[in-house]
């Protein structure tokens, strides 16, 4: 068993019994204040502890991190060091925390600088991304789509079941949990329509999705197989991955989206690790027809996280939309990065992937607008009145996630994002 993630441990931080950030979890973040500039921290409750702070006190030495690895703006460096670095920070963090451990309980001058209320602080982008792959790998969700635009007999593409369908997306407008954006404009062209026109986005759409970020290079022309794709994966950051449907619809022939896409994407501010979301490890989906040798793997790479969206108006309440969870995915994290890089591509530190909109079984669990409403014909209602067939001007979208087992709740925090009118 990793050690901070002993369902045991206590922790002397008030934690809060619904709180996302638990002992066992110890994400990694960026975060400033008015009078800080952007430094990487860990929640624990409702606090945020500045992992600057620690290390310049000397609560890291032995651990052979290079001098203020936690002073940068991003934790590109920090998540470079590899696994086992990775690992030993996230245990000395937890062993400080730790309820019968006083070491850093009772050195009041370093808690008085390190920690911040959570409420007081922004949180920034935790990377710097240097590339950006979406994934398709949700089968409710593809045969949704399918349904709706080809037929039920012939929803999912004849490659689907035989490899992880992805595309290269926009790196720079991944942006974090609490900006907003303008609706995107471009061509559009409805079905009865001669020639296409040029307005601001009429379909615009939220997308659930997790994603996986790398930490480790394997150089150029050198495959990661299933065996080691565990060893690049630092961790995962709840992913909005907004759509122009209207947009996409006219452009996507014959390359794929573009303008509909790369407008802006959301991510939850705190990267949750691969070691924190071990125990929360589930069987895939049995895989037919038999995926190729280089796509096989062993063990549990799905993950029972519980994933929500809701809406809300401005000055209303909010409404939720979906109950939906990471674990109805089709294709997981060390398939994708197998498949990514079976031809050789070049991973960096801060890549990002997306695993796609993902979708359960039932309606009440689809993690699109698209799917919620059925291309429009089944509107949502919302508490304040009214309804959304897909999201309008001033609407904010949040997501939320945790994973929760044997009494341990680990968590990502909210991705909200607000929509604000075309330019």
């Amino acid at each position: 068993m990793i050690k901070a993630n002993d369902p045991k441990l206590k922790s002397w931080v008030e934690i809060p019994s619904d709180s996302d950030f638990s002992i066992q979890n110890i994400p990694f973040g960026i975060f400033k204040t008015d009078s800080l500039g952007p430094r990487a921290a860990t929640a624990i409750g409702n606090k945020v502890l500045d992992l600057s702070v620690l290390q310049r006190e000397g609560y890291f030495d032995g651990l052979n991190l290079p001098e203020e690895v936690f002073s940068n703006h991003v934790l590109n460096d920090f998540i470079g060091l590899g696994k086992e670095t990775n690992r030993a920070v996230r245990n000395r963090i937890s062993d400080l925390l730790e309820a019968g451990n006083e070491e850093l309980r009772s050195d009041a001058k370093v808690c008085d600088l390190a920690f911040f209320e959570q409420s007081e602080v922004e949180m920034c982008m935790p990377v710097h991304v240097p590339n950006y792959t979406d994934f398709y790998s949700s089968e409710q969700h593809a045969y949704n789509v399918g349904c709706m635009f080809r037929d039920p007999a012939n929803a999912l593409m004849p490659n689907w079941k035989h490899l992880p369908v992805g595309y290269h997306g926009r790196a720079s407008s991944i942006v974090v949990s609490g900006t907003p954006f303008h609706r995107p404009k471009g061509q559009t062209k409805a079905d009865d329509a001669e020639m296409p026109s040029f307005n601001p986005c009429r379909l615009l759409d939220f997308e659930l999705e997790m994603a996986f970020i790398t930490g480790k290079e394997n150089g150029l022309g050198n495959p990661v197989s299933t065996r080691e794709a565990e060893e690049y994966i630092f961790g995962f950051v709840i992913f909005n991955d907004w759509s122009a449907r209207d947009m996409q619809k006219w452009e996507y022939v014959p390359l794929g989206p573009f303008l509909a896409k790369n407008f802006a994407s959301h991510i939850s501010p705190w990267i949750v690790t691969m070691d924190a979301l071990e125990p929360f490890r589930v069987p895939g989906p049995k895989q037919e027809p038999k995926v190729l040798p280089y796509l096989e793997y062993e063990g549990n790479y799905h993950f029972d996280l519980n994933l929500q969206v809701a809406i809300q108006p401005e000055g209303q309440d909010e409404t939720v939309v979906t109950n939906s969870n990471f674990k109805y995915m089709y294709w997981n994290c060390l398939q994708q990065l197998a498949h990514h890089t079976v031809n050789g591509c070049n991973m960096q530190v801060g890549d990002m992937y997306a695993s796609g909109t993902i979708s359960g079984p039932t309606p009440e669990e689809y993690g699109s607008m698209l799917e919620l409403a059925w291309r429009g014909t089944k509107p949502i209602a919302l508490k304040g009145g009214g309804e959304r067939k897909f999201i309008q001007d001033h609407d904010t979208v949040i997501m939320r996630g945790h994973a929760e087992r044997n009494g341990v709740r680990v968590g990502f925090g909210e991705v909200r994002a607000k929509v604000l009118p075309a330019k």
